[in-house]
């Protein structure tokens, strides 16, 4: 017997809404296999000597890997493949990429054969860090430990703003010394904010003139504004740290004052 019309148009119906929710679950993943290429095609440009390539590729990667978990929240596609997909995506290009590309152009000429441990070290570190955020996903309020983009961003910024190899054995001791720094954020419990949580709010025509100035910056001054980005968020970490800490009350601060009369 021939179905009715009506059961007909159902089905298609049907059939194109299951299209479209498969569809709308492989989009984040396509963001998260951008991160991936990118992340490798740093690799490939750090071995090749195109040490900016390699950074503006780690730069990409950190915006493809902001669209995605956005864009996963947005369309409601979150799914624990997705989330482990971004992981790894994160630890190549974010962990594996940087840390070769400080190797190379940075840390090769330090002292006490110390180049090759500053970038395991920030590799290791990394993985940490993401494991540490997989498992407590949805349970914080704040990053806990700098992110591995941020990490991975800092030393993209960093070459970007400089270029030129480092082939002194001080600066080479420098870069390793911020390259462990790195390293020991990310793996500490500092607490940083998320540029996810970012809504414009009440002024929302000052937070718009603020982007729309950053970006400006980024587009002729891309150097130093990168660089600044880089600082100022790798820094706030310890910065709101030490202000937390002052703002504590020291031990007999508030006790009452004694009786100053004299006693009977």
């Amino acid at each position: 017997m021939m179905e009715p019309p009506e059961q007909n148009e159902l089905s298609e119906q049907g059939t194109r809404r299951r299209r479209l929710r498969r569809s709308i679950f492989v989009l984040p993943s396509l963001f998260t296999v951008g991160n991936i290429f990118c992340g490798y095609y740093a690799i490939l440009s750090t071995m090749r000597g195109n040490y900016d390539h390699a950074a503006y590729a780690i730069g990409l990667a950190i915006i493809l890997d902001m669209l995605d978990g956005r864009i996963a929240r947005l369309t409601n596609s979150s799914t624990d493949f997705g989330l482990q997909l971004d992981s790894l995506a994160d630890v190549i290009s974010f962990g594996i990429a940087p840390s070769v590309l400080a190797l190379v152009w940075g840390l090769s000429a330090a002292e006490y054969r110390l180049d090759w441990t500053a970038a395991f070290t920030f590799t290791i570190c990394g993985a940490m860090r993401l494991a540490r955020f997989n498992v407590q996903a949805g349970h914080l309020k704040h990053f806990v430990g700098l992110p591995i983009p941020a990490g991975g961003g800092a030393i993209a910024a960093v070459v970007h703003f400089f270029q030129d190899p480092i082939k002194n054995p001080l600066g080479a001791n420098i870069m390793t010394a911020g390259v462990f720094f790195l390293a020991l954020l990310m793996v500490s419990t500092l607490r940083y904010n998320s540029l996810k949580n970012l809504t414009l709010g009440r002024k929302s025509h000052l937070t718009v003139l603020v982007m729309a100035l950053v970006v400006a910056l980024i587009f002729n001054y891309s150097r130093p504004t990168l660089l600044a980005l880089a600082v100022a968020y790798v820094l706030s970490g310890p910065a709101a740290k030490v202000v937390a800490l002052s703002r504590r009350r020291k031990p007999g601060e508030n006790l009452p004052l004694a009786d100053s009369a004299p006693h009977r």
